[in-house]
This record gives structure tokens, C-alpha cells and sequence, in this order.
């Protein structure tokens, strides 16, 4: 009779142990999720700043046309994107087209004294702040869900409902390089 209750106790616990890591990975792929939903709110934001930025930039820069093509398109490419890998690349391609109209809006001193352009950069450097913040969220929520999928014995629990691991959203390599590159500081 001892024999059945701790064979009873034994399935018990292994049943509460399989329910409450079950529970604790749909928990963190939720949060994954919703993080990645977030990134897409941000980047909807900055996608519908764009426009406007442009168009500001194009009355004082008229002759900067393949800049404005670059930025028309890599804003296209975002929007179209599908998965985070995709959307990591579109968004890499992104950033340097915007870098290359701030560097045009930097050759014109009337534009960046003009209100409206200053509102709209202050506009998508929140957007830019919030994008960061909310990759960083993103990305902690998929190191805690990769971690519990990959770790012993939750890997177990994971294996058995198909808990896959998730892809960062990440920096592409050129990308990479320049961050990872020492900064040169001249006197």
C-alpha cells in the first residue's frame, strides 16, 4: 500500500512539474510576442514619420533625389517584411538611409532651423529611443525563453509541447563590425 501511495506522490509531482514549466513557457513565448508587437508599433510610428520628413527635406534639398529614392525604398522594404530576420535586414538598410538624409539635412543650415523639421527629428529620435528599448526587451524575452527551452529538465517539457526557439532581433554584420570597432579619439 506505501508502495502505491508514493508511486501516486512520484506521478504527482512529475505532473505539477510538467503543468507549472508548461505554464512558464507559454508565460515567456506570450511576453516574446507581445515584445515583438511593441517593435512593430515603433516601427509603424517611425514608418508614418518618414513621409513627413522627407517631404520637409525635399523643399530645401530639391536636387538630393537618390537620397529620397533610398529612403522611400528601404522604408518599403520594413513594411514589407515578414519574420524577425527579415525585418532585422530591412530595418539595418533602413537606418543608413535615414542616416544619409540627416546628412543631407546637415548641408542646409535654413532646414535644420526650421520648426517643423526640428519637431519631426525630435519625433523619430523618441520613435529611435523607443525602437531600442523595446529591442531590448524583445531580446531579453527571447533569452529567457531560449534558455528554458535548451535547459535540463525543462527542455524535456519543452520538446514534448514543440517549443521552439525564437531569433533575435539583431544587428547585421557590417552593422556589427562598426559597433564592435574601437572608436578613434583624436586631440
Amino acid at each position: 500500500m506505501i508502495a502505491v501511495w508514493i508511486a501516486l506522490g512520484v506521478v504527482a509531482l512529475i505532473g505539477i512539474f510538467i503543468w507549472v514549466t508548461y505554464n512558464s513557457l507559454v508565460t515567456l513565448r506570450i511576453r516574446v510576442d507581445e515584445a515583438w508587437s511593441d517593435i512593430n508599433v515603433q516601427l509603424k510610428r517611425r514608418l508614418d514619420l518618414i513621409p513627413n520628413l522627407v517631404e520637409t527635406v525635399k523643399g530645401y534639398a530639391k536636387h538630393e533625389s537618390g537620397v529620397f529614392e533610398k529612403v522611400t525604398e528601404a522604408r518599403a522594404q520594413v513594411m514589407n517584411a515578414k519574420g524577425v530576420k527579415d525585418t532585422a535586414a530591412a530595418e539595418n538598410q533602413f537606418e543608413g538611409a535615414l542616416k544619409s538624409l540627416f546628412a543631407v539635412a546637415e548641408a542646409y543650415p535654413d532646414l535644420k532651423a526650421n520648426e517643423n523639421f526640428k519637431e519631426l527629428q525630435n519625433e523619430l529620435v523618441d520613435t529611435e529611443d523607443k525602437i531600442q528599448a523595446s529591442r531590448r526587451f524583445y531580446n531579453s524575452g527571447v533569452t529567457g525563453l531560449n534558455t528554458k527551452i535548451q535547459t535540463f529538465p525543462a527542455n524535456v517539457v519543452a520538446a514534448m509541447f514543440k517549443f521552439t526557439n525564437r531569433e533575435f532581433f539583431d544587428v547585421d554584420e557590417t552593422e556589427r563590425e562598426a559597433v564592435e570597432k574601437p572608436v578613434d579619439v583624436k586631440f
